[in-house]
């Protein structure tokens, strides 16, 4: 197992992948290139970040592609909200994405925290 799936952060990155992935499937043909691919790459990047930061030497580098996972999310919140309120998500798929966001969210910033000692 790479070191990267024993982290919270990344399973929870992971699952949200997975869950934006399924629920974006049901969005208009014609956002594809719009909403439907920016949704994706969001939720995608969040995840890959901390893959790639956790190869990286070094807190702070580490640090920086967490930073990056930590915007990504928030952008992710963005596309969610946009799609609820263009009826492309129910609300109830929206609370799930949601929660799984903030869950995501919540574990990258405390692993972003905890290298901030180590780092400097």
């Amino acid at each position: 197992m790479p070191p990267y799936e024993r982290l919270k952060a990344w399973q929870e990155c992971h699952k949200l992948v997975l869950e934006t992935y399924r629920a974006t499937r049901s969005f208009p043909r014609e956002e594809l290139y719009g909403l439907t691919s920016q949704t994706r790459r969001a939720a995608f990047s969040a995840a890959a970040n901390i893959v790639e930061g956790s190869a990286k030497h070094g807190a702070l580098e580490y640090r920086r592609f967490l930073d990056i996972s930590i915007g990504s999310l928030a952008e992710l919140g963005y596309a969610f909200r946009v799609a609820r309120e263009l009826k492309m998500l129910s609300s109830g798929q929206w609370e799930t994405l949601e929660d799984l966001r903030r869950r995501a969210g919540f574990l990258t910033w405390r692993l972003y925290r905890s290298l901030g000692a180590r780092g400097r």
